[in-house]
C-alpha cells in the first residue's frame, strides 16, 4: 500500500472512531453544566477524572506503547500473542495493585484532589474506573494493531452513548457529584467486555513469557516517567487552581479546558492512525524526511486550527454556557494550542522510540514540566486561571524546542525554513489576539484569515501536490 495513503486512511478512519469518542463529550458539555446548580460540581467531576488519568498511567506504565512496539518486530502470530498475552498479565497485575493502593488511602487521595475527605467515596469509583481503563487499554490494542479500522470505528461510537445515558437521569434526579464518574465506570466495563469478546483470541494468560516481558519492560520503563509527567503537564494546573483560588474556579477553567481540548479531535485523529503508521514504516529508507514532513504539515493544521478557535472562543462561551462559566473563554485558546504542542512532540520525540533511545523523552519533557510548575506558581496569584493556561502551553512549547533541536543535532529530523517562518507569523497573530482581539470577532477573523493565506502561499507547492493528486484519484 502506498505510504501516504496508508498514513491518510488510518488517520481518517482511527481518527474518526476517536473524534466520534470525544465529540459527544464536548456537545454535552453545555448540557452537562446546565444541569448543575455549581461550578463547584463540574470541578469534582472532572477532579475525579484526573484521579484516574494518573492511576491509569501508573498501572500501565507504559505497557501500552511498548508493546505496540515490540508487536512489529517479528512477523509471526505466534510471537505476536505471546506479546499481546505477557503485556496484558503485567498490566492485571499493575492495576490490581493500584485498585487496593487507591482503596487504602482513598481519604488522603480525596482531599489531596478534591479538598474534602467526606469525598472518599467518588475515589472508590476512581479506584474501579482505574482498574478497568488500564486493562482496556490493552485489551482493545490488537484492534487497532491489526488495521481492523471499521471495528475500531463502530466500537468508539458506543462508548460516549452509553455513558451519557446514564449520566443525564442522574444528574436530572440530583447526583451531581457521581452521575459523571458513575457514567465513565459503566461505559468503560461495556467496552471492555466487547473489546474482551473481539480480541480474545490474541490473549492467552498461560503465553505469559518472562523474556518477553524483560523486552517489553526495556522499552516501557524508560516511557513510564514520560507518561507522569504528560499528566503533570494537563493536571498540575488544575490542582493548583484548586488549592490557590478553589475548586469552583477550577470548574470554570475545566470547562474553558474541554472547549480548549477539543484540539484533541485533531490530536486523537492523529494517534489513531499515527503509531500503526510510525511502527511499519521505521525501517524506510526516507523515514527521517518522511516523518519531518508529517511533523511540519501537523504543524501548519495546528497553526491554523488554533487561530480560529482564538476568534470563536468568546462568541461560542457567550451563546452556550451560563454566565458562571463566561470567564472560561480566555483560557480556551491556550488549552487548545496545548495538545496540538504534545502531537508534535510526540510526532518529533517517536524518533527516539524508533532508535529503541527512550530516555531523552523524559529529560525534555521534565525540562517543560519544571517550567510549567514554576509558571503556575507565578502567574495563578496575579492572572488566575488564565495564568495557569499559559503556564501549560509554554511549558509544551519550551518541550518541543527542546525536543527538535536535538533531533536536529543527531540528524533525525529536518525543519525547513518556511516552517520557521510559518512559526513566528503564528507567535505575532497570538500575541496580536492577547492584546486587541480577544473581543473583536471580525477584525478577528479578517486576521485568522490572512494566517491562513500566508501559510497557504509558504506551503503552495505542497498544496499544488496535494491537488493534482486527488483530481487524479
Amino acid at each position: 500500500m502506498n505510504k501516504r495513503k496508508l498514513f491518510i486512511d488510518n488517520f481518517l478512519v482511527y481518527g474518526m472512531g476517536g473524534i466520534i469518542s470525544k465529540i459527544i463529550p464536548l456537545i454535552m458539555i453545555p448540557i452537562v453544566t446546565k444541569l448543575m446548580p455549581k461550578t463547584d460540581y463540574f470541578g469534582i467531576s472532572d477532579l475525579a477524572n484526573t484521579v484516574v488519568q494518573f492511576a491509569s498511567s501508573v498501572a500501565i506504565m507504559g505497557m501500552y506503547d511498548a508493546m505496540y512496539r515490540l508487536f512489529f518486530e517479528k512477523a509471526e502470530n505466534d510471537f505476536k500473542k505471546v506479546v499481546c498475552s505477557t503485556a496484558l498479565a503485567f498490566t492485571i497485575v499493575t492495576s490490581i495493585a493500584v485498585f487496593i493502593l487507591m482503596l487504602i488511602f482513598k481519604e488522603y487521595i480525596s482531599k489531596l484532589f478534591l479538598r474534602d475527605s467526606n469525598y472518599a467515596y467518588v475515589i472508590y469509583i476512581s479506584a474501579m474506573s482505574t482498574l478497568i481503563g488500564a486493562t482496556n487499554s490493552i485489551i482493545s490494542a490488537p484492534t487497532r494493531m491489526m488495521n481492523k479500522r471499521k471495528l475500531y470505528l463502530g466500537i468508539n461510537v458506543l462508548g460516549p452513548a452509553f455513558s451519557y445515558s446514564v449520566a443525564i437521569p442522574l444528574l436530572i434526579k440530583g447526583y451531581y457529584v457521581i452521575a459523571l464518574p458513575i457514567s465513565g465506570l459503566i461505559s468503560g466495563l461495556i467496552i471492555e467486555l466487547i473489546y474482551g469478546l473481539v480480541n480474545r483470541e490474541w490473549f492467552k494468560l498461560r503465553l505469559f513469557d518472562l523474556k518477553i516481558l524483560k523486552q517489553l519492560l526495556i522499552i516501557a520503563i524508560p516511557l513510564f516517567p514520560n507518561f507522569i509527567i504528560y499528566w503533570l503537564f494537563n493536571s498540575c494546573d488544575k490542582l493548583m487552581i484548586t488549592n490557590l483560588i478553589g475548586i469552583g474556579a477550577e470548574g470554570i477553567y475545566s470547562v474553558g479546558s474541554k472547549l480548549g481540548y477539543a484540539s484533541q479531535l485533531i490530536y486523537i485523529a492523529f494517534a489513531g492512525g499515527w503509531q500503526f503508521f510510525a511502527f511499519s514504516t521505521m525501517r524506510d529508507d526516507n523515514q527521517v524526511k518522511q516523518n519531518s514532513n508529517i511533523f511540519e504539515y501537523l504543524g501548519i493544521i495546528s497553526f491554523v486550527a488554533t487561530s480560529y478557535i482564538c476568534i470563536f472562543s468568546h462568541i461560542f462561551f457567550k451563546i452556550f454556557f451560563k454566565t458562571d462559566y463566561y470567564e472560561g473563554f480566555i483560557v480556551a485558546p491556550y488549552l487548545f494550542f496545548s495538545p496540538l504542542l504534545q502531537m508534535l512532540f510526540q510526532v518529533a520525540a517517536n524518533q527516539f522510540i524508533v532508535i529503541k533511545k527512550t530516555w531523552p523523552n523524559f529529560f525534555i519533557l521534565l525540562s517543560g514540566v519544571f517550567v510549567n510548575l514554576v509558571l503556575n506558581s507565578i502567574l495563578i496569584p496575579k492572572f488566575g486561571i488564565e495564568g495557569a493556561s499559559i503556564a501549560t502551553m509554554m511549558g509544551y512549547v519550551i518541550s518541543l524546542i527542546i525536543c527538535v533541536c536535538v533531533l536536529k543535532h543527531m540528524k533525525l529530523m529536518i525543519i525547513s525554513n518556511k516552517f520557521l517562518m510559518a512559526t513566528l507569523v503564528m507567535l505575532i497573530f497570538f500575541t496580536l489576539w492577547r492584546v486587541y482581539l480577544t473581543e473583536r470577532f471580525i477584525l478577528g477573523f479578517i486576521s485568522a484569515s490572512v494566517i491562513v493565506f500566508i501559510m497557504s502561499c509558504l506551503y503552495r507547492k505542497d498544496l499544488k501536490k496535494l491537488f493534482f493528486r486527488l483530481i487524479k484519484k
